[in-house]
């Protein structure tokens, strides 16, 4: 594998277990659309799936492989149990907007299960509980709060003290009838039922820029996309002019997937409060070969870019599962991206200064498959002109400056501390200081350099400013990628894009 890929070693399960598709790349001469939705993730996919349904002509243009994104390197948890959230909407906002929340999120569950079934779609959909819990018992009066916020908002929720984990808990709250799922053999479905509906899918294809009119132009790397209404939905928006960067956090999280038998499932989905040492862990599994399973653990969250040391995550996260399940060695490690929103809910609707054409849906601070389907939902109605009872509650213009200003002004105040500071950093003299396999940053004939020496002894030289708004990217260990501490943009050691909201690759530079 080029020194540019994420390595073998960190390609999630949904991806290794499931066969390479293709799809053609954009003509040069360019399509014309109803509707061009950029990504092909879970939310972009569910949109123009659910559109198509409606007579909608479709294109959705990818910049990679579809379902090989943030979608594919999920936990994949279908769940309106988002850790401790109902208590905190509704302290900060009211309890209409926690029902809403919890509604919209519900209604997505149900559709995502009634999709697979109606479609018939391989991709091992199972219904099982979720549970909340806390190991603290100073934190019992939380969950019980959160149990009584959760019923006001008409979820199937209830207090626990006791679960099927082999560890004890202090208390829990239990959402029955949730579903964990394949998230790529699922897309990899829905997409065919896409185009079987007469959409068009073209891949290997970065969109660069949207002049917003009638028709819109999408701007790519091979061609343009002419269509009346274009959805963002690439995850992290690569389109600024919406601002909506300095109200979303992007944070990387490790996961180990291990090989356990089956009798030794917990049987349930789960994820701590973060209070115990060693902050949240989330757990979950999935069938594996033989009749096994395999245990797919989360934690050691970070924000991207703010971590040089990936590698003693994942070293923290293992030895936590090998205590507290007695597994082995992890047969499957990953690493998986959210964009998180200040107040916790995700911006689904026009993408503001964008015109009445431009839409986007972003933010679902790490519950992307309720999330991103509901987004699905919510923007086939609006593009359809019906109303939707979820519209104000996720519209990107919504003013939720008083209920999150401190976490807004701590997020922003966190970039301007990394502008300010990457521009100080050095983390070696030169060049000549790298040994293989190591990587730094110097100032070189060209500038603030980011050099990586691989294992077989090449340097990779790349300027270390990052081209979506200049930060100074870092070095992540585990995945051999230059990450930006600022916004989440992810760059190979040649410099190539690997995450935006960055389109333009890092320039190669002297070392």
């Amino acid at each position: 594998m080029p020194d540019g890929a994420v390595p073998d070693a960190n390609v999630s399960w949904w991806i290794s277990s499931t066969s390479a598709n293709s799809y053609p790349s954009l003509p040069a001469e360019g399509v014309e659309a109803d509707v061009a939705v950029l990504g092909a993730g879970i939310a972009g996919l569910t949109t123009a799936y659910a559109l198509a349904r409606e007579g909608r002509s479709v294109v959705v243009v990818e910049a990679g492989r579809i379902a090989e994104g943030v979608s594919g390197y999920t936990t994949a948890k279908v769940t309106v149990g988002h850790s401790l959230i109902y208590a905190d909407l509704t302290d900060r906002f009211d309890a209409a907007t926690a029902r809403g929340y919890a509604q919209s999120q519900h209604e997505a569950l149900a559709w995502l299960c009634d999709t697979v079934e109606r479609e018939g779609l391989d991709c091992d959909l199972e219904r099982v509980p979720k549970l909340v819990y806390t190991e603290v018992v100073e934190e019992r009066d939380t969950i019980e709060g959160e149990v009584e916020a959760a019923v006001a908002a008409e979820l199937p929720a209830s207090l626990v003290t006791t679960s099927d984990l082999p560890y004890p808990i202090v208390a829990g709250v239990r959402y029955d009838d949730q579903a964990q799922f394949h998230p790529r053999r699922y897309l990899l479905g829905l997409a065919e039922r896409f185009v079987a509906l007469g959409g068009r899918i073209f891949e290997q294809n970065r969109a660069l820029d949207v002049d917003s009119g009638q028709p819109c132009v999408v701007h790519t790397e091979q061609g343009e996309v002419r269509a009346a209404e274009v959805v963002v939905a690439t995850h992290y928006p690569f389109l600024d002019r919406g601002l909506l960067f300095a109200r979303l956090a992007a944070y990387r999280d490790v996961v180990v997937a291990f090989d356990i038998a089956a009798d030794a499932d917990p049987g349930v989905m789960a994820i701590s409060d973060g209070t115990e040492q060693g902050g949240t862990h989330s757990v979950r599994t999935a069938p594996y070969s033989g009749g096994r399973r395999l245990l797919i653990v989360t934690g050691g969250q970070f924000k991207t870019g703010q971590s040089s040391t990936v590698e003693d995550e994942y070293a923290t996260l293992t030895a936590w599962a090998q205590d507290r399940f007695g597994v082995g060695e992890p047969v499957h490690r990953w690493s998986t991206q959210d964009a998180s929103s200040v107040d916790r809910m995700p911006y689904i609707g026009r993408l503001p200064l964008s015109g009445d054409h431009v839409w986007v849906a972003t933010g679902f601070s790490a519950w992307g498959m309720t999330g991103g389907t509901m987004a699905g939902l919510l923007l086939t109605d609006l593009l359809q002109g019906r109303e939707n009872e979820w519209g104000a509650l996720y519209d990107p213009s919504r003013k939720d400056v008083r209920a999150s200003a401190a976490k807004l002004v701590q997020e922003n105040l966190n970039v301007a501390k990394e502008l300010i500071s990457g521009q100080l950093r050095a983390d070696v003299d030169g060049a000549d200081d790298l040994a293989p396999g190591h990587a730094g940053i110097y100032r070189g004939p060209d500038g603030r350099t980011a050099a990586y020496r691989d294992t077989a002894g090449a340097l990779h030289a790349v300027s270390a400013r990052c081209t979506h708004l200049g930060c100074t990217v870092r070095f992540n260990d585990a995945e051999k990628s230059w990450d930006c501490p600022c916004h989440g943009s992810r760059f190979g050691v040649d410099g190539s894009v690997l995450a935006g909201p960055a389109v333009v690759p890092l320039e190669e530079v002297q070392p």
